[in-house]
């Protein structure tokens, strides 16, 4: 008989590639279940910030109704996990890497294009500012008891009709014409909605996330000039050591996946080597939360 021929080890570049591979099917898996058992989760967590400052503009005392609850919920999340709400579980940022990737395929395929088309960094670096300003101004109106100057031109409440399988009722022209044009920018920019529109984002920008729920990347090993992690950041951030603790970054963790030298950690992954384990923790964490605060579309 003959013997069976022995596999031969993996290189460290076979390693990485097939770790980057599994890390990139794992983090689609947890969206499509998240897109698909919590659409609505963006919707209500910023409709905790509308009624707070609804409540403050009419002078009311301050009640935790269900919206609240569910900023509130999505903000401990953040504070204790980063933001992996964002990276893992929003349905609308899911649905920008969807149409990323599709556009992507499309280039390739279609235009030949080796590289990506996408915005320029500080076209990218400036536009991140927006959501600020959107946000400011959201509060705004809600304080001046204006929110009615946005009745139906909402993409996020259109987006979360569409995904309850609803259609928009006559009054959202508006609403669907902006989310419309969020679909393209997403399709030339990934996390397009993200980075620059997300008032949702802005929140959980300014929180102070624990220090150990942050990436951390130890520089002494790095490559000089290698600039791997950078490239694949969608959110066009440096690593420094500063921008790791940045509020910009949304937890996707694709910087940890790329690294050549496995720089770049977080406490949960120094505990267990298994790269699914973590994810799937806090995965299962969310899901929790979600069904507790009423995010789970099918109970």
């Amino acid at each position: 008989m003959m013997e069976k021929t022995q596999a031969k080890p993996l290189t460290a570049a076979q390693q990485r590639q097939r770790d980057k591979k599994r890390r990139t099917w794992l983090r689609t898996g947890a969206q499509l279940f998240f897109f698909v058992s919590m659409p609505g989760a963006f919707v209500a967590g910023f409709s905790g910030v509308k009624q707070i400052f609804l409540h403050i503009g009419a002078g009311e005392v301050l009640s935790v109704d269900s919206f609240t609850l569910s900023l509130l919920g999505l903000c401990g999340f953040t504070l204790l996990f980063d933001r992996f709400f964002c990276g893992y579980a929003c349905a609308f940022g899911s649905l920008g890497d969807a149409v990323w990737a599709l556009s992507g395929l499309i280039q390739k395929k279609l235009f030949h294009r080796k590289k990506q088309l996408r915005l320029p960094e500080q076209a990218v670096l400036l536009g991140q500012k927006v959501k600020y300003l959107l946000l400011a101004w959201l509060v705004a109106l809600y304080v001046t008891r204006q929110e009615k100057m946005l009745t139906g031109a909402s993409p996020w409440e259109v987006f979360s009709r569409l995904t309850a399988l609803r259609l928009p009722p006559e009054g959202f022209g508006v609403g669907i014409g902006l989310l419309v044009l969020i679909l393209l920018g997403m399709a030339v920019q990934p996390r397009f909605f993200c980075q620059f529109l997300c008032p949702m984002g802005a929140v959980f920008a300014l929180l102070p996330v624990l220090p150990f729920a942050r990436l951390h990347r130890q520089s002494d090993g790095c490559i000089p000039g290698c600039n791997a992690c950078k490239q694949q950041c969608p959110v066009c951030l440096k690593l420094e050591e500063t921008s790791l603790r940045s509020g910009e970054c949304i937890a996707c963790e694709a910087c940890v996946g790329t690294c050549p030298k496995q720089n770049i950690h977080r406490w949960d992954m120094a505990l267990c080597k298994s790269l699914w384990l973590p994810v799937l923790g806090k995965a299962l964490l969310f899901f929790l939360l979600g069904c507790w605060l009423g995010f789970f579309r099918f109970i």
